[in-house]
């Protein structure tokens, strides 16, 4: 049987495509957009990005010592907290091929910064890096609590969900609208119905809505 080379390995990682934890980068020339696939790798499943692979799947090789530098840079610098990633050069068909790894994060979010120093956490959902919505903040902020707090079912709760039994999937503004309730208390409660499984939400046309599940 003929041995599975490091070439082989790359070309079956090429022909997955990207995907939700995959992604092609021909050379990474900006640290802080690197950043944002760190961030939204950490909060979603973990993720590889391909380095010296442009987006048709085509090597087109890299200078690692430059791509690790800037990798790192994105980790250290504009992610936050600072990331771990794993980096591994292959040489295929004469070319250096960079796969740097990070892992899903135990504690979320994970920030990335803008070129204004402000922070941005972010979802990978498919081969897209999404902004992740206040009630995703408020979701992990839940998660960070014990598991075993007590919590109010009042008539704000009642309605809310009703509200999506009878009319679901809705965006958050429109469930702010039908219920009258204020924007932070409406991100508030979704969170805390995603927290205990019933409420999920859903991407769909580059917006989120929230259904009961």
């Amino acid at each position: 049987m003929k041995p599975f080379t490091e070439t082989d390995y790359i070309h079956a990682l090429i022909n997955e495509g990207e995907h939700q934890q995959q992604d092609f980068k021909f050379e990474i020339s900006d640290a802080r957009k690197i950043a944002k696939t760190l961030s939204a790798f950490a909060n979603t499943d973990g993720g590889r990005l391909l380095i010296g692979v442009k987006d048709n799947g085509r090597i087109a090789g890299v200078r690692s010592s430059e791509e690790q530098y800037m990798i790192e840079a994105a980790a250290q610098l504009y992610c936050q907290p600072v990331q771990e990633v794993a980096m591994r050069t292959y040489v295929v068909e004469g070319k250096t091929v960079l796969v740097a790894t990070v892992e899903e994060s135990p504690k979320k979010p994970v920030y990335a910064k803008d070129e204004n120093g402000k922070r941005m956490a972010y979802l990978r959902i498919k081969d897209e890096n999404i902004l992740a919505t206040p009630v995703h903040l408020h979701v992990w902020k839940l998660e960070n609590r014990p598991v075993g707090e007590l919590t109010e079912y009042t008539a704000r709760e009642s309605q809310l969900l009703s509200l999506l039994e009878q009319n679901g999937p809705l965006s958050l503004s429109k469930c702010c609208r039908l219920t009258h309730l204020t924007r932070y208390t409406a991100e508030h409660l979704l969170a805390k119905f995603i927290r205990y499984d019933l409420v999920e939400p859903v991407f769909k046309d580059h917006n989120f809505r929230f259904q009961l599940k």
